[in-house]
């Protein structure tokens, strides 16, 4: 979603988890520290900013942003899975009667997205369509791996991932700074993917699935889903410098991530597993000239 409203100027690039859990949402107090909603995820770049994915996280994210008054959002949308865009009608800002809300997706092969949409919200499986929110919705279909140019020297690219029905990653760079979000992906056992890779060489954090333990991925090959050693693999045949672990298990508890989160750091220093809330913000490079 971009921001068409006035933000500070701002030369960082910055990420914030608004849901960091996969499949369902969960609520209790085992879930409090990392959290409960499915994912959603807020970059911003200098005083643009963007949504990837519409889980239920998006409700909360739209509630934080009512007072800034943006006139339009571009979301950005990994894939058409539930957990991934069953927030949408929830988004706050689509109850204003002026607010433009694109929906871009890249793993229907350049088709629009609107027809699930269409389908996915309607009777009966829920009440209304979304044509008929005060805000306007419109949909921008693309095919992974082309690189998305938003104006203003904003460009984002992506690529396409191993998931049921195909994925989507994209990578923002600013100001000398990059991130990639990549959700949902499977990896293969020793297999290093090299467009993934050079998709993120150097990057200075990996925003990527990590919803199965070992045990787990061996039990749930297919699925489209990955781990956190693949993870730190992929990371360190790019020279990436951080990974942001997410697309959390539904059945993980705290307790299991807090685990998670000290064999992350251990194993490449700087690296986390995501909270939700939690925002991280990438402070522009200062380049060296020549005297």
């Amino acid at each position: 979603m971009s921001f068409d409203g006035a933000l500070p100027a701002d030369q960082a690039l910055s990420v914030k988890f608004w849901g960091t859990r996969g499949s369902l949402p969960r609520c209790g107090a085992e879930y409090q520290r990392y959290g409960g909603n499915t994912t959603c995820v807020e970059v911003r770049v200098g005083r643009r900013l963007f949504l990837i994915d519409a889980g239920s996280g998006i409700a909360d994210a739209g509630k934080s942003m009512m007072d800034d008054g943006p006139q339009g959002f571009d979301i950005l949308l990994s894939h058409l899975h539930h957990d991934h865009i069953s927030g949408l009608p929830f988004f706050i800002p689509a109850l204003k009667t002026r607010c433009e809300i694109r929906l871009h997706c890249g793993n229907l092969d350049g088709v629009s997205p609107q027809a699930a949409f269409d389908l996915m919200f309607a009777p009966p499986l829920f009440p209304v369509r979304l044509e008929v929110f005060p805000g306007q919705f419109s949909y921008h279909g693309f095919h992974a791996g082309a690189a998305l140019d938003f104006g203003d020297g904003i460009v984002v690219r992506t690529c396409a991932l191993d998931h049921p029905g195909g994925a989507t990653a994209y990578r923002f760079d600013h100001k000398g700074r990059s991130l990639c979000y990549i959700s949902d992906v499977e990896h293969r056992p020793g297999i290093i993917d090299d467009a993934l890779v050079s998709f993120c060489r150097d990057a200075d954090l990996v925003v990527y699935d990590t919803m199965f333990n070992e045990a787990e991925f061996q039990d749930c090959r297919g699925w489209g889903h990955s781990t956190w050693g693949a993870g730190v693999a992929l990371c360190r045949a790019a020279n990436a410098k951080r990974l942001g672990a997410t697309h959390h298990h539904m059945r993980h508890t705290d307790d299991m991530l807090d685990g998670v989160a000290a064999q992350v750091e251990a194993a490449l220093p700087g690296s986390f597993v995501a909270r939700e809330g939690q925002t991280i913000r990438l402070e522009a490079r200062v380049l060296e000239t020549a005297a």
